[in-house]
């Protein structure tokens, strides 16, 4: 029996991979400019922790489409200064659409009523905060750019610039950026930099899970410190 579902499934990995073979050394804003200009049913989207290297991929996106929708998970366990950010942001850039998103009411009353599953069970507190959110985020768009780089090391050291991701084509732009590029860019520019920052903060995510981390360590060792943990869940699976 011909199976339409699985052909359509070879058909957008074969999209990926070509498209990965021609941008896999573009300059990372070559990379968004290049996906932009594809045809994707339902568009392209930019989803953004607005981090402490945040600002370096939505400057870009900024500098060639300001308008296209940049999707938050705001998991409500967030830092007050990453909202800060958020807005802080959105005005420097000019960036008319971001789009937040936050845990099903629902799904939070009956699974983490007292806001302390993550103590217990970091991968359903993320689960339900972030993947089922993203999910929802994603859902009707073509591709999506992220933020992810190969010098964070762990699960991101082989990270192609695009890759398939479920019924769309997920797009890793700053994959071949290291420290220094993001520093540079960001003195370049004129960026602001996030207020944890200069507190010791590297890698910045929920409250409950994130840690300062010691000169020498990993960009993200503050992260789910103490435990196996290194990705909240949504660059594991298909979202």
């Amino acid at each position: 029996m011909f199976d339409i579902a699985a052909t359509a499934d070879d058909a957008l990995k074969e999209r990926a991979a070509a498209l990965d073979a021609r941008l896999t050394d573009a300059a990372p804003h070559d990379v968004i400019a290049a996906i932009l200009a594809e045809k994707f049913d339902g568009g392209v989207g930019a989803v953004s922790s607005f981090g402490t290297e945040s600002a370096v991929l939505l400057h870009m996106l900024a500098e060639i489409d300001r308008t296209a929708p940049v999707l938050f998970l705001d998991t409500g366990m967030l830092f007050p200064e990453t909202l800060e950010y958020r807005d802080q942001l959105q005005e420097r850039l000019g960036l008319t659409d971001i789009r937040v998103f936050t845990p099903d009411e629902a799904d939070r009353l009956r699974l983490d009523p007292d806001n302390m599953l993550w103590a217990s069970d970091t991968d359903a507190c993320c689960g339900f905060r972030k993947v089922l959110p993203l999910g929802r985020a994603l859902d009707g768009l073509g591709a999506w750019f992220n933020g992810r780089k190969r010098y964070h090391g762990e699960t991101r050291s082989e990270l192609p610039v695009v890759e398939a991701d479920g019924p769309r084509i997920k797009v890793n732009p700053l994959a071949n950026f290291n420290a220094q590029d993001i520093q540079s860019y960001f003195v370049r520019h004129h960026l602001p930099l996030h207020p944890l920052q200069k507190h010791g903060f590297a890698s910045i995510g929920c409250m409950s899970c994130t840690s300062r981390t010691m000169p020498g360590e990993n960009v993200r060792a503050g992260r789910w410190r103490g435990s196996n943990k290194t990705e909240c869940g949504i660059h594991l699976s298909e979202v």
